[in-house]
């Protein structure tokens, strides 16, 4: 006898999968010890090591859209990914601060505000949206990790201002300025993809797109244009570069897609490891059972306004398709040196949010349709206007039931008078009709 459908699906799989390499990491964190976990957090190769992580993401979350399919519906893009995150991330954090008040409340929020577009990517082929659904949510998941990257830093500067934390070196140029640093670092960002792709304009203007020596340039420049990224935290110009810099090859078109995929899942495995090299100190089960089922029904309580113009099946989709990864694990990577609490509550949480995924999708999926749900919820018309059984007094004054009139009269027997309704004058009630004197 096969497994459940649910345990063959596509998202238990990788659940599965994250889960065994996260106990690897954790055995290797209790082997290391305590104390060389610690130092390996403090380091500044483990901040440039997580940064370039997240960047692989980013670039790989931008670079899968398809830009002409998102102009459709690219309002809706807008809103979600600013209003959106916004509204889910100040309802998560709230949650958070009440029921765990610490440092940590303020950054868990917007940590997992994002939808992973990896997941997203990797379930395309499978998933039951239309390809303006499909379309929608690729491009909401992959303009989110961006924005709430940029959030989170600056998430983190109001915790470590408000609870009076120390900073590592990194984390300080990172959150200086305040609202100034915050506009400037988006200028930087943006003036840094303007470069970038200035450059690739310019290659291709120069030699034959598509050709070698066009994706030879292009490979070098998304090299150099990493590299600077990560060491100044370029991470929103990362994401806007992956929408305008694809190299290709006329002859195997695929090719760059492909290896941008394969470094994506290194990337994710990496991510995942070093999540259970941290968990090996602590969880938190309660706090990320409760950070997971808040984010999962906050993002479809967001999403029912944000998605008025889809189709009702897009919607429903849509709402139950948060889904935590890449992002959301480097994030708590990268807060781990300030908030040592944030992986162990995050990691639980990213568990229970891609379960309540996989389950809500599975159900969604057995019910077939909206409109199926929606009539199963609906009483029937048949049964509402269903009239009971007609009561009949005998001679004797009982009443009896009788399905059909004929046979009460075999039985000499007469319908029983209509009840008087609460309030309802006496004359309302018609009298029970006079015997007949042949009888």
């Amino acid at each position: 006898m096969g497994a459940p459908k649910m345990f063959r699906s596509a998202v238990t799989r990788r659940l599965l999968i994250a889960l065994a390499i996260t106990a690897v990491g954790v055995a290797a964190g209790r082997i290391a010890g305590a104390g060389r976990v610690d130092d390996l957090v403090d380091g500044e190769a483990y901040f440039y090591a997580v940064t370039a992580l997240l960047a692989i993401g980013l670039y790989s979350s931008t670079h899968g859209i398809e830009r002409g399919q998102m102009r459709t519906d690219l309002r809706t893009v807008v809103l979600a990914v600013t209003v959106g995150v916004l509204a889910k991330a100040a309802v998560i954090t709230l949650v958070m601060v009440v029921l765990f008040p610490g440092p940590e409340a303020l950054v868990l929020g917007v940590a997992v505000a994002q939808i992973d577009p990896l997941s997203v990517a990797a379930l395309q082929s499978s998933s039951r949206l239309s390809p303006r659904g499909k379309s929608l949510l690729l491009a909401w998941a992959s303009f989110d990790d961006p924005v709430t990257t940029l959030l989170t830093i600056y998430a983190a500067t109001l915790s470590v201002a408000v609870h009076d934390l120390g900073r590592t070196d990194a984390l300080t140029e990172l959150q200086g300025g305040g609202l100034s640093g915050f506009v400037a670092g988006a200028a930087f960002n943006a003036a840094f993809a303007a470069v970038v792709c200035g450059l690739w304009w310019l290659v291709l203007r120069r030699v034959r797109p598509g050709g070698a020596a066009a994706f030879t340039a292009g490979c070098v420049l998304l090299l150099v244009a990493a590299v600077v990224a990560v060491s100044q935290f370029w991470m929103l110009g990362v994401a806007i570069v992956g929408l305008f810099v694809r190299p290709s090859l006329a002859g195997a078109p695929e090719a760059f897609e492909r290896r941008i995929g394969q470094l994506t899942q290194v990337a994710l495995l990496l991510a995942i490891l070093g999540t259970g090299f941290l968990l090996s100190m602590r969880v938190l089960f309660v706090a990320g059972l409760v950070l997971g089922v808040t984010a999962y029904a906050v993002h479809a309580v967001v999403s029912l306004p944000l998605t008025r113009g889809q189709t009702p099946d897009d919607r429903v989709q849509l709402a139950i398709a948060q889904q935590n990864g890449i992002t959301a694990i480097v994030l708590s990577l990268l807060l781990a040196p300030v908030f040592p609490e944030v992986v162990a509550t995050v990691t639980p949480a990213i568990v229970v949010i891609n379960a309540l995924h996989a389950l809500c999708n599975t159900a969604y999926n057995r019910a077939g349709s909206w409109a199926a749900i929606r009539d199963r919820l609906r009483p029937s018309p048949s049964r509402s206007s269903r009239q009971e059984p007609a009561l009949y007094i005998n001679e004797a004054g009982a009443e009896i039931a009788s399905p059909t009139q004929p046979a009460a009269g075999a039985f000499n027997c007469a319908p029983m008078p209509a009840q008087p309704q609460p309030g309802a004058p006496a004359s309302a009630v018609s009298p029970p009709p006079a015997p007949d004197p042949d009888d």
